[in-house]
């Protein structure tokens, strides 16, 4: 029987995932399969590895990221420290029982993508949106060295709201990371609610979103002479990272 890796989330649509590994698995003659588990509940995991024996690890994908933590054993150190888990690695011990461990392939991939684009003067981030994927990338900015805040359509203490970017902080903050899934296939014509016009040639637009592959936040982001990058290398390193984490000896 051929090993199996897959991918949890709800809804899944489009996989990545599932395309990447499948290709992968055909040109490098890996005796394997990917496949999708659409799962509303992060619990349904657990049923999920029972009825598939042969199931080697899954990547974690919305909105199950954070959920899944309680059904693991073991928490790779990076992602304790983030609170997300986007990779599962599974062992089927000789006693028939399972062991899970969690780890974060995101902050790899956001952090080996973003790192050529970087300058000297990118010393401050905003980080649009505070869910699961945002923890990864700011832990990402942690590790290059790049102080962050978080900016959403909700005030709290730890953020800004949309209503509070003046000219004076998009000056200081000059990497801008949308973590939310505004702008997202298919709706197309939308873009998280900044102040476009502020905008310079020294920002770094950064979409986490890969469908479309230019999405309005980008394009409105290089209209003012931005650099602007999708999430695309990201999601590949991340799967390559995640390849890593389940083959570890």
């Amino acid at each position: 029987m051929k090993a199996q890796y897959g991918l949890i989330g709800y809804p899944l649509g489009h996989s990545f995932s599932r395309s990447f590994f499948t290709k992968k698995f055909q040109e490098e003659k890996i005796d394997a399969e990917y496949l999708n588990f659409e799962i509303p509940e992060a619990s349904t995991l657990l049923r999920i590895i029972q009825e598939h024996p042969h199931l080697k690890g899954v990547n974690v994908t919305l909105p199950h990221k954070v959920a899944v933590i309680p059904l693991l054993h073991e928490l790779s150190p990076e992602a304790a420290a983030i609170g997300a888990v986007n990779v599962i690695r599974i062992t089927h011990t000789p006693t028939g029982e399972t062991y899970l461990k969690g780890f974060n392939s995101d902050v790899i991939g956001f952090t080996d993508s973003i790192r050529p684009l970087l300058k000297s003067y990118h010393r401050k981030a905003l980080v649009l949106g505070t869910g699961g994927a945002s923890k990864a990338i700011c832990r990402g900015l942690e590790n290059l060295g790049i102080e962050w805040t978080y900016v959403s359509r909700n005030s709290g203490p730890d953020r800004l709201t949309y209503s509070q970017l003046t000219p004076m902080i998009l000056k200081e903050y000059t990497v801008i990371v949308n973590c939310s899934p505004v702008g997202m296939y298919p709706k197309v014509d939308q873009c998280p609610s900044l102040p476009y016009e502020y905008l310079t040639a020294s920002h770094l637009l950064y979409d986490i979103v890969y469908n479309p592959t230019t999405t309005l936040f980008m394009k409105r982001g290089a209209k003012q002479g931005a650099t602007v990058k999708n999430g695309i290398e990201m999601l590949e390193r991340q799967a390559i990272a995640s390849w890593e984490f389940w083959n570890a000896k």
